[in-house]
């Protein structure tokens, strides 16, 4: 599945609906690109797809020091799944292509 592009996240969390931005490569399963939201912007790390699940780690420092851990699935220009959030659990995300 093609995964390559810019997206727009929307993840529930604790804190209420957050918005990102995800810009995505696919280069023979391995993931790379940033994540963005509220005026910063972070490589992600530990990307991987194998067909049409995806998943990728991005560390962020607003509202706090978290890695987020993002796993789902893309299908056409949409993709969902869960993001965990270390201690604090697992919450739904989702996002379309730009």
């Amino acid at each position: 599945m093609a995964v390559d592009g810019n997206w727009n996240l929307t993840m529930s969390t604790p804190m209420g609906e957050r918005k990102a931005t995800l810009t995505l490569l696919n280069s023979g399963g391995t993931l790379t690109g940033t994540q963005g939201a509220d005026g910063n912007s972070a490589p992600i790390f530990d990307g991987a797809v194998s067909g049409d699940a995806i998943n990728w780690k991005v560390s962020i420092t607003n509202p706090m020091p978290l890695t987020l851990e993002f796993i789902g699935k893309v299908s056409g220009d949409s993709m969902s799944g869960e993001m965990g959030i270390g201690p604090m659990g697992s919450f739904p995300f989702s996002g379309t292509r730009v």
